[in-house]
């Protein structure tokens, strides 16, 4: 599920124009927005085994509790982020310094899995949970075996990851005093996905009903032995899309909600439905001071996604004060010193009419070493050669724009990577291929890839602005989303912050040796400090794109608006998209209207 959902850079279709008017997608959204490396439609297989078997062993023994599928529905509240992150130093973090950590604001404790033949899920998972911790406050990240009683008072609250069903083959590696501290800590607790039945086992069922409402021994992924299809989750009046491949759904876990004398309310937070039978459920529940969500939401994540129920209740726990804010962001994407500057004043110009402060994406080097788009001839050219261009760029500024750097050359070498190695087209970080069935294909870092050659192209790049008379930018975008951790790391010692969707690295919390392509994809509704140690500003709801390639469908401005619309369920989210100056002005008018209209209000990267 990671694999499909994580990365959201835009990709450039390989039938570009002629020079000076070929197009390249740029970052593209949904691109990679998952889990890469990763066997999901194993992990599914061997999670509704163990829930089969879980189910078969239960027999229907217990006396029968009153049982009901669903209780009254109510809508959540949500909350809003604000980040100092995890970095992984402090994954060890000890409980006196994460007490010390108090005054920096709330504080997360992020507990996962790493037992069994898909452990290596939980510290992805891990990742996502907590970098979007991260826009709140300090956050400590660890396996849960290492806890130890007492362990939930240090922190403002807590989250566990159940991606491992333990039973069978895999023994429970969940410590008794966690189950323990749950039921008895006043502190809010969110449980995620499996195994919330050991802990009812280990505390007595009795004693868990009684608290929380519900039953979890006698709640499955597989009702009747099936999954079902579960195509939708309803939260604060959004629609959520959920689009899991065949073959690759691992279920969503339906509470169990008991009824009569003794047993407290639980709160439906989210709605999911099963079209296949009709039937609605509580998505997400709470009680007392449990929330508890029936699937891991970080795979198979669109703009418009389910994950947005997560990003929301983390303010509950968290900043349970947070005003509801609702905030837009706009980037110019791939502006390079081939690009048309009277394209580039005639977007100015409406932006400012409109007093809508943006970013503008620009790479300082243009080369196209073969010639694709230049009749076989290779090119290359610089700021210092295009003075109407860096005139352009000059009027922007001046007109409410931020200078952002994207890179050096935003391609690799003289090599497809994956098109045709042209500036704008091509991966400059990290390798990458298109394969027969037209998808693009992460293959990993480059051969060379180091501290050392990253902060070189840094360097050089930044060098280029100053030669062209232009401000030192203070924001980055990493060319097609797609680096290293290595790199990620380089550009976080340059740069203020991030304003990109973004990779995450299996061994970054645990320091163990990884597969270096194993990694989670992901973007945020909010500006989060992520385990890198990087300020990362959101860009969440995609592109503007007319045409499909790469097996992507195009993008258009009412999808935009959609997708800003879904993430209203954000009480202190954006809405944040590109858009490539070489598209006429009327389609970023229509997203910039649609967008206004629900409410958001547009404000500068600069300022955040």
């Amino acid at each position: 599920m990671l694999l499909a959902a994580l990365l959201g850079g835009s990709f450039m279709t390989s039938g570009a124009q002629a020079a000076g008017d070929h197009r390249h997608p740029g970052e593209k959204t949904g691109a990679k927005s998952g889990v890469s490396r990763v066997d999901l439609k194993g992990w599914a297989k061997a999670q509704l085994k163990a829930d089969r078997a879980r189910h078969k062993g239960h027999g229907g023994t217990r006396v029968a509790l009153a049982r009901t599928a669903a209780g009254p529905s109510l809508t959540a509240s949500s909350l809003a982020r604000q980040a100092t992150a995890l970095t992984p130093a402090r994954t060890a973090r000890t409980t006196a310094s994460a007490a010390a950590d108090a005054a920096a604001g709330p504080t997360a404790l992020v507990l996962f899995d790493t037992a069994g033949p898909y452990g290596h899920l939980g510290e992805l998972y891990a990742m996502a949970a907590a970098n979007l911790a991260g826009h709140f406050g300090p956050v400590t990240a660890r396996p849960v075996q290492q806890y130890t009683a007492g362990l939930v008072e240090s922190y403002t609250a807590v989250v566990y990851i159940g991606s491992t069903y333990y039973g069978g083959p895999v023994p429970d590696q969940i410590p008794a005093a966690f189950h323990q501290d749950v039921l008895t800590t006043s502190k809010p607790v969110t449980w995620i996905g499996a195994n919330i039945w050991g802990m009812a086992n280990t505390v007595g069922v009795g004693q868990f009903t009684q608290k929380y409402g519900w039953d979890p021994t006698n709640s499955y992924y597989g009702a009747g032995g099936s999954v079902g299809t579960v195509t939708q989750v309803t939260y604060k009046g959004q629609t959520l899309t959920r689009k899991i491949p065949a073959g690759q759904d691992g279920g969503v876990l339906r509470p169990t909600v008991l009824t009569g004398p003794g047993y407290p309310a639980v709160t439906r937070l989210a709605e999911g439905l099963d079209t296949t039978s009709g039937d609605t459920f509580g998505w997400a529940v709470r009680s007392a001071n449990l929330t508890y969500l029936g699937e891991i939401p970080f795979a198979f994540v669109s703009e418009s996604d389910r994950v947005i129920v997560f990003e929301d209740l983390l303010f509950d726990a968290l900043a349970p004060a947070t005003a509801e804010r609702h905030r837009a962001l706009v980037r110019l994407e791939d502006i390079s010193p081939n690009s048309d500057p009277a394209e580039l004043r005639a977007i100015a110009d409406y932006l400012y009419s409109e007093r809508i402060p943006y970013g503008i994406n620009v790479v300082p080097v243009y080369t196209d070493p073969k010639g694709a788009y230049n009749e076989g001839v290779p090119e290359t050219v610089r700021l210092t050669q295009r003075p109407q261009l860096v005139g352009a760029l000059k009027y922007m500024l001046a007109r409410g724009a931020v200078l952002m750097n994207h890179g050096y050359t935003h391609q690799y070498g003289n090599l497809d990577n994956p098109y045709n190695g042209v500036t704008g087209d091509d991966f400059e970080f990290y390798r990458a291929h298109v394969d027969a069935s037209n998808t693009v294909v992460y293959d990993g870092p480059l051969s060379e890839d180091s501290a050392l050659y990253a902060q070189t192209r840094v360097t050089a790049a930044l060098a280029e602005f100053a030669l062209a008379g232009l401000p030192r930018p203070t924001l980055w975008t990493t060319p097609h989303y797609a680096g290293s951790r290595t790199d990620y790391q380089v550009f976080s010692s340059n740069f203020n912050a991030r304003l990109e969707r973004s990779l995450y690295f299996g061994g970054t919390l645990t320091g163990a040796a990884s597969d270096p392509n194993r990694f989670i994809g992901q973007f945020f509704p909010y500006v989060v400090r992520d385990v890198y140690g990087t300020k990362v500003i959101p860009e969440n709801i995609g592109n503007y794109e007319p045409e499909e390639y790469n097996n992507h469908p195009p993008r258009l401005p009412a999808d935009l608006v959609a997708s800003a619309r879904a993430n209203l369920a954000v009480r202190d989210g954006f809405a944040s998209f590109f858009y490539h100056p070489y598209f006429p002005v009327q389609p970023l008018k229509e997203t910039v209207e649609g967008i206004k209209a629900l409410g958001y209000t547009f404000v500068s990267p600069a300022v955040l």
